[in-house]
């Protein structure tokens, strides 16, 4: 816990500062969210071909996925949705004049959910 899925379009690759993103939301999730450093944990999944309602070109996506625990209160959840959001307006920098569709979303995990860490 904390598991963050980030979902940017392919043609971001070169103007998504991904290491420096994921190294500030840590962060914030420590701070906002009251996570333990060495639990945050970010993968970045590049998809191709965004299209945005009529349009096939002009257009770059990116979609950040934050799982929690439970527990956490909805003020709580929307600070720290508010602060990814801020974060991807400082790192991502969409090139050829494209149109930066950027969004951000709290989830609970499944009571389900289990981890281990080994080798």
């Amino acid at each position: 816990m904390p598991q963050i899925t980030v979902d940017y379009s392919d043609n971001l690759a070169d103007g998504f500062d991904r290491p420096a993103f994921a190294r500030d939301l840590h962060s914030a999730v420590v701070e906002i969210a009251a996570a333990k450093p060495p639990a945050c944990k970010t993968r970045f999944r590049r998809t191709e071909d965004p299209v945005v309602g009529p349009d096939t070109e002009g257009h770059a996506l990116v979609h950040v996925h934050i799982a929690l625990l439970a527990g956490r209160t909805d003020e709580t959840k929307s600070r720290l949705t508010e602060t990814a959001l801020d974060l991807l307006r400082q790192y991502v920098k969409p090139a050829d004049g494209r149109t930066l569709h950027a969004s951000a979303e709290i989830r609970d995990l499944d009571p389900s959910y289990r981890k281990f860490e080994g080798e």
